[in-house]
This record gives C-alpha cells, sequence and structure tokens, in this order.
C-alpha cells in the first residue's frame, strides 16, 4: 500500500455525495491516518470517513436501548390500524374531492387509495389520511 500524505488520493465517504468517492487529503492525523479530505466531485471539505470500517449502529438500536420510539405513530402497522379506525367509525363515507373539507375523524371513499380516515389536519388545505395500505396527504379545501 502506498504511503498516505497530504495531497494525496484515498477512498472516503463523501457527507454530501453519500457515496464512496476520490478525495484529496488536506490534513492527517497521524503518519496513517488522514484527518480532513477534500472531495474530487463536490470539492466539500470534511473527516474523513474510512470505507472499509464497519458502519455504524443505526438509530433503531438507540431507540431498543432506550425505549422511545423517534415516530409519533406506534408500532402497529397501518393495515392493523386502519382496521381498528375503521370498526370504530360508523359515519357514512364522504366521496373525496379536492374542493371538498374534511376534519380529523372523517371517512373518506377516494377513488385511487380506497376509503380511509382523516388523521390530522396540516396546515389550511392539506389533510394527512390513514389508508389501508399507508398514510397519504391529501389536498382540501381548493
Amino acid at each position: 500500500m502506498a504511503e498516505l500524505s497530504v495531497g494525496k488520493e484515498v477512498l472516503s465517504r463523501c457527507n454530501k455525495c453519500k457515496l464512496t468517492l476520490a478525495h484529496t487529503i488536506v490534513t492527517m492525523k497521524d503518519a496513517k491516518t488522514p484527518d480532513k479530505v477534500l472531495c474530487k466531485t463536490c470539492k466539500g471539505t470534511h473527516s474523513f470517513k474510512d470505507p472499509s470500517a464497519p458502519k455504524a449502529k443505526t438509530s433503531v438500536n438507540k431507540v431498543i436501548k432506550s425505549g422511545r420510539a423517534s415516530s409519533k405513530r406506534p408500532t402497529e402497522s397501518v393495515g392493523e390500524l386502519w382496521n381498528k379506525a375503521m370498526s370504530k367509525n360508523t359515519a357514512n363515507a364522504k366521496s373525496y374531492s379536492i374542493k371538498g373539507s374534511f376534519i380529523t375523524g372523517d371517512l373518506i371513499d377516494h377513488p385511487t387509495f380506497g376509503q380511509g380516515i382523516v388523521e390530522k389536519l396540516i396546515d389550511n388545505n392539506k389533510i394527512e389520511v390513514l389508508f389501508q395500505d399507508d398514510y397519504r396527504t391529501l389536498m382540501h379545501k381548493k
């Protein structure tokens, strides 16, 4: 392996590009370890990240250790949440239209996504709707 020094080329994971790319060494920590590198693609300077080093643990492990979830949604699947919400709702479904007005708890019938329940209001003209397969943000009051 060639000696590493300032001005030489080395592979590093780039923060901006999110890829392992060629970088120029700007500073060294010691005789064998680069400190700061310059990405030859985006020209960004950052700390050297060895692409052969094992990757850090993901935030999922942190959630398990801390006992807290980072998401506000429960750990149940979307389908299970949809089934529970549908069993609680006895109202008739409103046909979805971008011109219509909806409030939290409304049951809507969307031509593409099927039946859903308005979970929350976002801004003045957006709603978050729970459908059987996923949460979706829809426009209303247009």
